[in-house]
């Protein structure tokens, strides 16, 4: 059996003010520091982790720091694969701009954002890639909110025909003989 850990960044200053990120390189704010120290602290406390892996994004790059350094870990790579949908022109506004801008069907226009169900692969391939070099080992993963959710819904779609992925929150898989099951889900409980 394959355990992995799906950790969304800690939050950013684009979070709290309701901007697309997207693959811009956006640093945590302090609380998303503290989510991140959070959640290093309940991992310690939760058993074993073999592999760190982060994307390739600053926050989560700092947010793998941060729990690596928690769990006595050095991050294995960082991984492209792994990092944030395109947000293509939408990057850097909120809903407000985005419906000035475009209007209020500005997503019936073609912006330039990736294809949702292309993120949803890319990330359904790099877990099965993960399973495969690190076979019965027990993986972390930090990424991101809609790279997380998408790859959920491909996955398992029968459990997660929508997500929703708070920051620092703890998703955790399980592939057994190649048969995926979510034992936990957004978990939060360390932020509290």
């Amino acid at each position: 059996m394959t355990t992995i850990g799906l950790i969304r960044h800690g939050i950013t200053e684009w979070n709290d003010l309701g901007k697309a990120q997207g693959t811009s390189n956006i640093p945590l704010n302090k609380l998303g520091r503290k989510q991140a120290n959070n959640v290093g602290d309940r991992l310690l406390d939760e058993g074993n982790w073999d592999v760190i892996i982060s994307s390739d994004l600053s926050r989560a790059i700092e947010t793998a720091q941060i729990i690596g350094s928690k769990l006595n870990l050095s991050i294995s790579h960082y991984d492209k694969r792994i990092r944030e949908i395109d947000c293509g022109e939408i990057e850097g506004t909120t809903e407000e701009t985005r419906q000035e801008r475009w209007g209020s069907n500005w997503r019936e226009i073609d912006l330039g954002m990736e294809n949702f169900e292309e993120v949803g692969k890319r990330g359904m391939g790099f877990l099965e890639e993960m399973v495969y070099t690190y076979n019965g080992k027990r993986i972390l993963l930090v990424s991101h909110g809609a790279l997380i959710g998408l790859t959920l819904q491909q996955l398992l779609p029968t459990m997660f025909p929508s997500t929703y992925i708070d920051n620092c929150s703890l998703t955790i898989l399980q592939n057994t003989d190649g048969k995926w099951d979510c034992i936990l889900y957004n978990c939060t409980k360390h932020l509290i």
